[in-house]
């Protein structure tokens, strides 16, 4: 499969020409959150060719963006993970994040949730600026997943999993089904949400992770 060339020496060509193929920014965004195995991928990007998955992952190793490593002990195989050029390219998909979730309307039939684009959403309209000196975190239990957030002096983490101490805050969502940041913000507005701890962090994770209205 042979690359796109634009022909023009400018640097949205050549960014285009290394991460603009199809499904190459959502690998991104996906090892973005932690180092994936080739099945993690496939399993969390649904609709992915194999063979369009193996070129992209050969493509981004090639352009120095990926690399592989091998999976520390007990486990076993290879990981896919992040360069430091790799890791260059977060503010860019974070910023194409809030601007696509402030286009996103309603969920399109056979559109799905993942917990990498959850945690990466989260991410993205995270209000640094509201968060200035804060220390708290939260974790988020929803049916098949658990994920935390932590905010040290401002400074934001978050990713899969349970927090690695106990959290100021477990908000636990209800759906049938793995939410989208938009409706765990809902529904977390309402009251339809289970708080465990201070509950008067909810309305600090709703003024660091809620998105501006559109203009």
């Amino acid at each position: 499969m042979r690359r796109r060339d634009y022909g023009q020496y400018c640097g949205l060509a050549r960014a285009l020409e290394l991460v603009g193929e199809r499904w190459a920014l959502l690998i991104v965004r996906d090892l973005a959150v932690r180092p994936h195995r080739y099945t993690d991928l496939l399993e969390g990007l649904p609709g992915i060719p194999t063979n369009v998955l193996s070129t992209r992952l050969k493509e981004l190793e090639q352009s120095g963006i990926i690399e592989r490593r091998i999976a520390p002990a007990p486990q076993r195989g290879v990981l896919y993970a992040l360069t430091p050029a790799g890791h260059e390219l977060e503010p860019a998909i974070f910023a194409l994040g809030r601007w696509g979730a402030v286009h996103m309307g309603e969920p399109r039939p056979g559109e799905i949730v993942t917990p990498d684009s959850l945690i990466m959403n989260l991410r993205a309209i995270f209000n640094a600026e509201a968060a200035a000196e804060l220390t708290a975190s939260w974790e988020i239990h929803a049916p098949d997943l658990v994920v935390h957030l932590a905010v040290t002096d401002g400074k934001l983490e978050a990713d899969v999993g349970p927090a690695p101490g106990k959290p100021d805050l477990v908000i636990t969502f209800r759906p049938d089904e793995l939410p989208s940041y938009q409706e765990l913000i809902q529904a977390a507005k309402c009251g339809l949400v289970e708080l465990s701890g201070r509950r008067d962090l909810l309305e600090t994770f709703l003024r660091l992770f809620t998105l501006p209205q559109p203009a």
